[in-house]
């Protein structure tokens, strides 16, 4: 099936406060005391990517700038780090925004994917750079369990925004 013969959804607007509540709970999700578990995904990162990919006019640099310092003081990282990686990458996937959605949710994903790697990046050449050792290639693990949950999380995130399937025959749409 090609994106033309897809069935095209219309989504009700976005909530500000269904988006702040959906990055405050990464936010928590990413603070609980497992941050040394190796593959666990950064789930502030995905989810800042979901809506700077689906509401880049509501969600963008500054709001990933102030998260990312949130990030920064909870997880005790040398204080810029995150918002240094979160702000790009919500410049990154602002830019990108109309060609991600253009494809599928698996391909959206790999575009995911080389965003979050590029993100995962910069906060690995920060962390080096002021002294750090090289945590090995187990750190990025996380990064591509992340890319494997965009579907799932895009479905979920958007799933307060769908309307129903019947149709109702006194509304135009």
């Amino acid at each position: 099936m090609s994106f033309y013969e897809q069935p095209q959804r219309i989504l009700l607007p976005a909530k500000v406060g269904y988006m702040a509540l959906t990055l405050v709970l990464a936010l928590l999700f990413n603070l609980l005391p497992w941050r040394d578990v190796t593959g666990l995904p950064d789930m502030v990162a995905l989810v800042l990517t979901f809506w700077c990919v689906h509401q880049p006019r509501k969600m963008g640099i500054g709001i990933a700038w102030f998260v990312g310092l949130v990030m920064d003081a909870g997880d005790s990282a040398l204080l810029g780090q995150h918002a240094f990686a979160y702000a790009f990458l919500a410049f990154a996937a602002v830019s990108l925004h109309r060609r991600i959605l253009w494809f599928s949710p698996w391909r959206q994903a790999a575009h995911v994917l080389v965003l979050l790697l590029l993100s995962q990046a910069l906060m690995l050449a920060v962390r080096l750079v002021a002294g750090g050792v090289f945590p090995g290639l187990a750190y990025f693990a996380g990064t591509l369990i992340a890319a494997a949950l965009w579907p799932t999380v895009s479905f979920l995130l958007l799933l307060p925004q769908r309307r129903p399937e019947s149709v109702d025959e006194n509304r135009p749409i």
